[in-house]
């Protein structure tokens, strides 16, 4: 349960409670100290949303433990205010800071859908899988009005590139025509983000997310549709939502999943300090608990930079973790296939047609 001695300098509806500086900004005005009473006055945000014009949308992906090869994302900050979310620190390279204004003011890449086109049209270009989001959420709130993701997976669809979705958004099923054509061709999976069933975390840890029953019923449509679809129980934060793992597991392999992940929270840049605040208001009779966990998962930090390590952890904590998500893997029969996304198929086309020879 909310503190609820701390219920009047708690905003409901967002994760981060305050807006810490922003590294690479010298000259800004922040609250440094969000514990004073006499300085807190916080302030009834509406979200913000900046047009961006990009010159480049699809990004290499380097990390060697990451699972995927390109990003492409549409949105930068995500309304979704998971406190966890390891994009925060991203938005401190548009001059916004990784706090509230991660949440709030929501970057647009209106010509994402055209610079896809053009990225697709390049010879140069071979085709491989696309991962759409590698960093915030493609079906965030916006995506209702702006429907740029649909329209990339339609290009997706039109050049018959392989393409990876991942979700915590009940909007995916307004695109189930397209992603059931892309489906039929074996361009596409849909993995959903599933990091508990308890709906009172939910609400303070990812408060602006589709329930945890939306997201059941999303992956047990797309698998009825024949989609292939997983879901990913990630992060999983040591003494609060760790022990919910079974449940998970056992829920979204009775929807139809196939394929399950994880990996162990880690609170790099400024995320430890967004966190930390969040966590001791929110759970404070766990506070120190569920902090010392996390340190015991990273070599006695919270953040952990080590290729292989920094998304599962290590330790004794970490194996145990590790250790249970296998079993319970075996016993829900998730992952046990492997799938080849389509990459023979890939067609470039110029100017909306298609080459002659």
């Amino acid at each position: 349960m909310i503190n609820q001695k701390a219920n009047d300098r708690f905003e409901k509806g967002r994760g981060a409670q305050y807006n810490p500086k922003n590294k690479f900004l010298k000259g800004e005005y922040i609250q440094e100290h969000v514990e004073a009473i006499d300085d807190w006055e916080q302030e009834d945000r509406k979200t913000e949303y900046i047009f961006d014009e990009s010159k480049t949308v699809v990004n290499e992906v380097k990390s060697p433990d990451v699972g995927m090869m390109f990003s492409l994302n549409p949105y930068q900050g995500c309304e979704h205010g998971c406190i966890y979310c390891y994009a925060r620190n991203s938005h401190e390279y548009w001059g916004y800071s990784a706090g509230v204004d991660f949440e709030s003011r929501i970057v647009v890449k209106k010509n994402a859908p055209q610079l896809l086109r053009k990225f697709f049209e390049n010879k140069n270009w071979k085709p491989a899988p696309l991962s759409l989001s590698g960093n915030t959420d493609c079906y965030q709130p916006i995506e209702r009005k702006m429907r740029i993701t649909r329209q990339l997976l339609e290009i997706c669809l039109e050049f018959r590139n392989p393409v990876g979705v991942l979700t915590k958004n009940a909007l995916v099923l307004r695109d189930l025509d397209i992603i059931k054509e892309l489906a039929n061709l074996n361009l596409i999976r849909v993995f959903t983000s599933i990091t508990s069933l308890d709906e009172d975390l939910r609400k303070v840890m990812e408060p602006r997310t589709a329930t945890y029953k939306s997201r059941l019923k999303v992956v047990e449509t797309l698998s009825k549709n024949g989609v292939p679809t997983g879901i990913m129980n990630a992060p999983l934060i040591p003494g609060l939502n760790d022990i919910h793992m079974p449940a998970v597991l056992k829920a979204a392999s009775e929807a139809g999943a196939k394929w399950a992940g994880y990996t162990v929270v880690r609170l790099n840049g400024a995320i430890g300090g967004i966190f930390h605040d969040w966590l001791h208001k929110t759970f404070p009779d766990r506070a120190a608990k569920v902090w010392n966990l996390i340190c015991a998962c990273h070599d006695g930090q919270v953040n952990d930079s080590r290729w292989g390590t920094r998304t599962v952890g290590d330790g004794k904590f970490a194996e145990l973790i590790r250790a249970q998500f296998q079993l319970y893997c075996r016993k829900y029969h998730l992952n046990e296939g492997h799938l080849e996304m389509n990459t023979n198929d890939f067609r470039r086309i110029k100017n909306g047609q298609l080459p002659l020879f």
